[in-house]
């Protein structure tokens, strides 16, 4: 990279130096606060050598640069020395307004996502068990379905207490002062009010007999207003009375007012949202196909299909179906059949090998890496998915073709079809994969010539060895797919692993070398001694905290051992800031291995073994 021109580059199509606040960097990102977003011009920006992609983050514009985003950001303030000064430290820096839309989709996103594993297993048993019963071979009477009924149906009857958790993790709110909220709606005391069909009324004020089994909105809007009123009660309350008054007072407000008038609110949105998707679907049939089959990965690129989930879950617990839902699958098997049309033209071995993975991967319902991987990245390919999207999404909607139950929208997610339109929804899948696929081996796409293989004589890379990367941190291990940072979680740096960690002592994985540690102090690279580059970066979007909290135990250069001390950081700060903790480890040449994977699921020990790093097959 010539770090003078590239430098050059973005200050003219990031709208000018008139129009760059401030800037900083961490260990991977240009990080820009600019006077108007709208002046940046992003695909001009992404197509600048160097540049990997674009990610906007509230008032922060961000070019994800990767190892050498240290000397291009020098080069950047060389060019406009006044921002050297002028720029703000992260924690000082001004905050402006949140965009509102981009706030609720976050929020959407965050809240919905941790849940997305429980609500997707018990709606493909949902499914399961309503094609046995369709087969005949298992009885809705016979005691071993009514449990498994129950199983399937529990996470859905009980949303509101699952929500609350996560909602409460979210917005700020104490998620057990949440979940103890919710559970009060379902109290048998007050179910039995509202089944006696009389006048309810808390000191004089009316309150509305609903039902809140499987709602979504009331919980939302209800767990929202605690986040505030648990912060309003702190404040004011003296510090020995803050664990017994804070919860008592948070509970004794909001519950009524919930009751009273969040709850009624909430379920008459959520019906009318509901109401607006089947008057959709009723009035515009195969035009609601056509477009939102059409553009639903653009929705899904943006967040804005989180929108969505609250409204599909009331339908299916309401009316029994969702007449919206089988968009989703057709959109993945849109990007599925492209990725697989990228397999069947493309003549680089490597190229070929990623196409069909991703396109295996997004059959099932997993799509990112076929859609950032692959499609985005060949440009035509996404251009096919979306038209394959469209042309499968306006035959379902012909053909009314119904979800019966919460499950991933892909092949995995087969059951929750069952049904009576079971039929027409399989014709969808396969009309959607089947023009995707055949629109890309059509229209083609530019590939660069196949660089020489290591069958022709090439040398594998020095780093290519079998090796084992052991946990830095104790804690709850999660796939990078469940990270809220589309950086990480779509694997633009490679593959790898996040720890929700239950200690703040951050461990060497390796036995090697340090690289880096950046300047705040919460990220660093090791290079291990059998060539495996693994960065460590502790916490989400953790920069901005400019150090506080970080205590570095080594310096670029000094050789380490698994098991000794890198970094310790303050565990509670950070959850207090409500900043999302998870310790992601990162093998940032994961090209370089034939396979990356998880070794356990769950729970882990510091220094147990968390990835097994595979040298390709010779």
């Amino acid at each position: 990279m010539h770090y003078s021109d590239t430098a050059q580059a973005i200050i003219a199509r990031i709208g000018g130096a008139d129009n760059i606040v401030s800037l900083f960097h961490c260990i991977t990102r240009l990080r820009f606060t600019l006077r108007d977003q709208d002046r940046a011009e992003r695909a001009a920006l992404e197509e600048i050598d160097g540049v990997m992609g674009v990610n906007i983050s509230g008032d922060q514009y961000q070019l994800i640069i990767g190892n050498e985003v240290a000397p291009l950001c020098d080069a950047i303030l060389n060019q406009l020395p006044h921002l050297r000064d002028a720029r703000p430290a992260a924690a000082d820096a001004p905050r402006k307004r949140r965009n509102p839309v981009s706030a609720v989709l976050e929020g959407l996103s965050g809240i919905f996502s941790p849940i997305i594993p429980a609500i997707a297993g018990a709606g493909i048993l949902k499914g399961v068990l309503s094609l046995l019963v369709a087969l005949n071979w298992l009885d809705a009477t016979n005691q071993s379905y009514l449990i498994l009924s129950a199983i399937s149906d529990g996470v859905f009857f009980f949303m509101p207490l699952v929500l609350a958790f996560s909602a409460g993790h979210k917005f700020g709110a104490n998620p057990y002062v949440a979940v103890a909220m919710a559970a009060a709606l379902f109290h048998p005391t007050l179910l039995k009010l509202f089944a006696a069909g009389e006048p309810i009324a808390f000191f004089g004020m009316p309150v509305s007999p609903v039902s809140y089994a499987s709602s979504v909105i009331p919980i939302l809007l209800a767990v929202w207003l605690l986040s505030y009123v648990e912060r309003f009660i702190d404040r004011l309350m003296p510090g020995p009375l803050k664990t017994m008054f804070v919860p008592l007072l948070s509970l004794a407000i909001v519950t009524p007012v919930t009751l009273i008038t969040i709850g009624p609110l909430g379920i008459w949105l959520g019906n009318a949202l509901s109401g607006g998707i089947l008057w959709l679907v009723a009035n515009m049939g195969m035009l609601a196909g056509v477009v939102v089959g059409g553009t639903l990965s653009l929705m899904i690129i943006t967040g804005m299909h989180y929108v969505l989930v609250p409204v599909m879950i009331n339908n299916i617990s309401r009316l029994g179906y969702d007449p919206f839902k089988i968009l989703f699958y057709v959109a993945n098997l849109g990007q599925a059949g492209a990725a697989f049309g990228v397999f069947l033209r493309s003549r680089n071995k490597k190229t070929k090998t990623l196409a069909l993975s991703t396109s295996f991967s997004a059959s099932l319902g997993i799509t990112e890496p076929a859609m950032y991987g692959i499609n985005i990245r060949f440009k035509r390919p996404f251009a096919c998915a979306l038209i394959g999207g469209a042309c499968g999404g306006a035959f379902a909607m012909m053909m009314g073709v119904k979800t019966y139950a919460f499950a991933l929208s892909g092949l995995s997610g087969l059951p929750a079809l069952v049904g009576p339109t079971f039929l027409w929804a399989l014709v969808s899948l396969a009309i959607s994969f089947g023009v995707a696929a055949l629109l890309t081996v059509v229209v083609g796409f530019e590939e660069a010539s196949p660089p020489q293989e290591a069958s022709q004589g090439a040398p594998l890379p020095l780093n290519a060895r079998d090796e084992q990367i052991f946990a830095p941190v104790s804690g709850q291990l999660k796939p990078l797919s469940r990270l809220s940072d589309p950086v990480f979680a779509d694997e633009v740096f490679g593959k790898g692993i996040a720890i929700e960690p239950t200690s703040g002592e951050l461990l060497s994985p390796v036995n090697g070398r340090v690289e880096s540690v950046f300047d705040t102090r919460h990220a660093l690279t090791l290079m291990s001694d059998t060539g495996a580059e693994v960065l460590i970066h502790i916490g989400i979007d953790t920069v901005k905290l400019g150090g506080a909290g970080f205590v570095s135990h080594i310096a670029p250069g000094d050789i380490v051992e698994v098991g000794q001390p890198l970094i310790s950081f303050d565990l509670a700060a950070l959850r207090q800031q409500q900043i999302d903790t998870s310790v992601i480890v990162i093998v940032t040449n994961s090209e370089n291995y034939g396979d990356i994977t998880p070794v356990k699921q769950g729970d882990i020990g510091i220094n147990e073994a968390c990835l097994k790093l595979t040298a390709p097959a010779v």
